[in-house]
């Protein structure tokens, strides 16, 4: 239980860390480290599909990208424009708005000391590969021969015209 207590503090902390850091470079960095702790979470939980998922699609496709997207645009100081009163009234307007939910949410909550122990393979890779091979074949042989299409598509539509020049 202590670990999920130090990753749960790092998590904030570095959720934090992305808010308040004013160099957007940082400010990514610390959310792929946000994120990480968020895998740890999802392996304490037993979910490691949920937890490679993560660790794949969103920090090692998302996060990169955005990464790669602020190192392109070189933001500095001076190409920010300067934010009106108006812009920062709004966001504190967000920002309480967001806190009165919250403090909503946690009064609706009620502790409880039982432990729920349902079925302990729910999370596991096997027991989805289970469910999706067997129950839903259909609809994942539909989705993978649509994605078949599509990445057909995309390469014919960035195929360029190879122009066959005539030798007389």
């Amino acid at each position: 239980m202590s670990l999920f207590y130090f990753v749960a503090f790092v998590a904030i902390f570095f959720a934090l860390m992305t808010i308040f850091t004013k160099n957007p470079v940082h400010s990514v960095l610390y959310l792929v480290v946000t994120f990480f702790t968020l895998t740890v979470h999802y392996i304490l939980l037993n979910a490691q599909f949920l937890a490679v998922v993560n660790f794949i699609v969103y920090m090692g496709a998302i996060m990169v990208l955005f990464l790669f997207v602020l190192m392109l645009l070189n933001l500095n100081e001076d190409t920010e424009p300067m934010k009106s009163n108006l812009v920062k009234v709004m966001g504190v307007i967000a920002g309480m708005c967001l806190f009165a939910t919250l403090l909503g949410a946690l009064r609706v909550i009620e502790p409880s000391n039982e432990i729920v122990t349902g079925n302990t393979d729910i999370g596991l890779v096997k027991h989805l590969g289970n469910v999706l091979f067997n129950e839903f074949l259909l609809p994942f042989e539909i989705s993978a021969i649509l994605l078949l299409i599509a990445m057909i598509g995309a390469v014919l539509l960035a195929k360029k015209e190879v122009k066959e020049i005539k030798k007389a």
